[in-house]
Order: structure tokens, then sequence, then C-alpha cells
């Protein structure tokens, strides 16, 4: 997944930074019913279904945009603008971050239900690195004078 650089803050369920701290947040990693538990706790205004909304009138479309592209962005804002109910909204949300995250979520599951496979992965890395740190830290002492006494 790609962060848009345009969003410099993501804003949290009730329009606050979104923190732990504050229980504000979407836990990426959780199935897709409980992502749809938590967008359905995004503050929204009591504007009826069919009502023109703004994009300004809920954190909810700050996070929208965060997992959508630009095009699916004005689409969603020409929808609020019709009158898109803000339950329908909450249910684009959850379906986009669900399919965002589909695929990372597997990998997820596979990684943290196979612990061994992640400490293969750990061990590698760390022998990779040892190797290389091996060669540099030689010419550095080798630079500095330090020589194995013989």
């Amino acid at each position: 997944m790609k962060i848009d650089e345009q969003v410099e803050l993501l804003v949290g369920l009730d329009g606050r930074k979104m923190s732990k701290s504050y229980g504000n947040t979407i836990p990426l990693w959780e199935n897709n019913k409980k992502t749809q538990k938590s967008v359905n706790k995004i503050i929204t205004n009591l504007k009826e279904p069919g009502e023109p909304k703004q994009p300004d009138e809920s954190p909810l479309f700050e996070i929208y945009k965060a997992f959508a592209t630009p095009s699916e962005t004005t689409e969603f804002t020409q929808m609020l603008a019709e009158g898109l109910a803000w339950g329908e909204a909450k249910k684009l949300l959850a379906a986009k971050i669900n399919a965002e995250l589909a695929e990372p979520r597997e990998r997820y599951a596979a990684l943290t239900a196979n612990p061994a496979q992640i400490e293969e992965i750990l061990q590698a890395g760390a022998a990779k690195a040892r190797k290389e740190a091996r060669v540099l830290l030689d010419e550095v002492r080798d630079a500095v004078g330090i020589r194995a006494l013989k």
C-alpha cells in the first residue's frame, strides 16, 4: 500500500488525530467485520439521506481519501453532494479499506501463524548483516591502526 503524500495526518474516527491513546483508530489487521464496526463509529452530522453533504462535515471523507484514487475521491465527493446516506458512505469506506488490505492481511495472518518462518527470516537477515558488518569493521580497524596481535 502506498501512502498518498497529500495526506500528512490521518484523522481519527472522532475528527482528532488518529491515535491509539485516543481510542479513535481503525485496526488494520482485524477482519472485515471489525473494520466495518470501527468505521461505523466515525462521527457524522444528522443530515438525512438525500440531503447534500460536504466532505468537511465528517472525518469519513478524509479517511476515504487516504485509501482512494483521485478519481474515486471525486466520485465519492459527488455522491455525498447528491445526498449519499452516511450509513452507505460508511459501508463504502469499510469496503474500500477491506479491499485495500485483503492481501496484506492474508500475508500477516500467514506469518503470524508460523513464528518459525519469521525466526528463519530474522536469522538469515542477521547472518547477512554480520557478514557485511565484519568486512566493514575490519576495514575500519585497519584504517585506524588496530590490528590483531600475532
